[in-house]
């Protein structure tokens, strides 16, 4: 199974969250917003010059920065287009 980073998904898109590589803090911070192994991940937009991200996980909005989507690690095979 490939996996890409958050940040390589395109708006519009959801994928499968396969690792979370950050340090404690920030692993716990993400996980306390809902971001868990398993859990289905949409991407709502993404902000010109690789500002932040809007990501959907249910029904909680969250804004990332690039750096920090650039550590959640997707499953790409998951990855498919929201209608």
């Amino acid at each position: 199974m490939l996996t890409l980073s958050l940040d390589s998904l395109k708006p519009g898109e959801s994928a499968t969250i396969h690792a979370i590589t950050a340090e404690e803090g920030l692993h716990q911070r993400l996980n306390a917003l809902g971001f868990r192994i398993g859990k289905r991940i949409e991407l709502i937009r993404r902000a010109r010059f690789h500002g932040p991200l809007h990501v959907r996980i249910g029904t909680t909005d969250v804004i990332l920065r690039s750096a920090e989507a650039h550590r959640i690690q997707i499953s790409q095979d998951s990855a498919t287009p929201h209608n």
